[in-house]
């Protein structure tokens, strides 16, 4: 195969303003703002502007159709198994609603999850959520899942990088043991999709979610959805909208028809702003390639780590840096007074229960590395 030239990352990182004026390390949290996406809504506001509701024809929903293959493009998913949602939590009820639990009332979900997994269950009285603990805070054994899987598991529930650690879990491992019950398996990768390569048909799962307010730089507003095709024909969610009805145009209260792909996972109306940052964002990451975003990520990653042992510092993470993502945990006993104070030297990080959390992405550099583990060593230890 020919050699393929790396990206030009300066260039890539000038297409983000923030870097102007800011450190910023903190994509788990938000994805830095680029000027195509600027431009993006702008064009929307545009359009909105110049042609009012005929917009909607004219152009908007042809970029929600956009938005969807774009997204079965990042992700290797067969056309039409892919929706637009308005959040994770909206998509988890959605999925919730395509299951009875009267033969199978078992969802399982871990300790290191983002809770709006277990909440969607927690609140239904038929169903059993059972929340596999975690050994070492990083990661959860196989060995874990495959005993709590069972005949009555309606779904594994999990995420594909946990969010206070880093790690990348076994999703193809996870999705095995469940079909293996007859279970399905769901996995949040809206910690996950962008930052590593994401392949829904090898990792043969039958629910992926992410958004783009992470790593796919797409700002707030909008999740997507995959669904396996086999899932698409026989499920019918009980919590639906108008655009999951398949003559949505019909206006028709009387009668229900679903599509017949997945958009029957749908719900009401997309915020339209969001949908054209979203696949500005998106759009870039696919120029770019996942793959050398991962390759140049790990270089990142691996140097801040390098130079935090140097420094001294405690870290939570993963031994293998084949199993870590962008996530890096720096233990300490006040995070949030850490994370104020960098804050004020225009050094943007986040924080979560007992840990100041540094997230570099392929927009950032060796040089900001150095500097936020230079301030870490004097405020950790203060």
């Amino acid at each position: 195969m020919p050699n393929v030239s790396a990206p030009d990352w300066s260039a890539l990182r000038s297409e983000f303003p923030v870097f102007e004026h800011t450190t910023y390390l903190n994509t788990c949290s938000l994805g830095a703002l680029s000027r195509r996406t600027r431009g993006a809504v702008n064009q929307f506001l545009d359009l909105w502007q110049a042609y009012g509701a005929s917009a909607w024809y004219k152009t908007w929903l042809g970029e929600i159709t956009a938005l969807r293959g774009s997204f079965e493009r990042l992700v290797n998913a067969q056309p039409g198994t892919c929706t637009i949602q308005h959040s994770i939590s909206a998509a988890l009820a959605v999925i919730a609603s395509c299951y009875d639990y009267r033969q199978r009332n078992k969802i399982i979900t871990t300790a290191l999850d983002f809770p709006t997994i277990p909440y969607q269950w927690l609140v239904k009285p038929e169903v059993e959520v059972v929340i596999l603990p975690t050994d070492d805070q990083i990661s959860v054994a196989l060995e874990r899942y495959a005993h709590a899987i069972d005949e009555r598991t309606a779904l594994v529930a999990t995420s594909h990088v946990f969010f206070t650690s880093g790690y990348i879990q076994p999703a193809a491992e996870i999705a095995r043991l469940a079909h293996a019950a007859g279970a399905h398996v769901l996995i949040d990768g809206y910690q996950a999709a962008g930052q590593i390569p994401v392949d829904v048909q090898a990792l043969d799962v039958d629910w992926y979610l992410t958004g783009g307010l992470k790593w796919l730089m797409g700002g707030p507003g909008i999740v997507e959805l995959y669904a396996r095709p086999k899932l698409v024909q026989r499920l019918q969610p009980t919590t639906t909208g108008w655009f999951a009805h398949g003559q949505q145009f019909a206006f028709d209260p009387q009668n229900w028809a679903y599509w017949d792909d997945a958009r029957r996972f749908e719900l009401g109306t997309p915020a339209v702003a969001a949908v054209y940052a979203a696949r500005a964002g998106m759009d870039l990451l696919l120029e770019i390639g996942v793959e050398a975003v991962r390759e140049r990520e790990l270089e990142l990653v691996g140097d801040l780590i390098g130079r935090a042992r140097d420094a001294g510092l405690r870290l939570k993470l993963p031994a293998d840096p084949a199993e870590h993502a962008g996530i890096v945990m720096f233990p300490a006993d006040n995070p949030g007074a850490i994370v104020k104070t960098l804050a004020e030297h225009k050094i943007i990080v986040d924080y979560r229960p007992g840990h100041v959390r540094v997230s570099p992405f392929f927009y950032n550099t060796v040089d900001e590395n150095a500097l936020i583990i230079d301030h870490l060593a004097r405020l950790v230890r203060g």
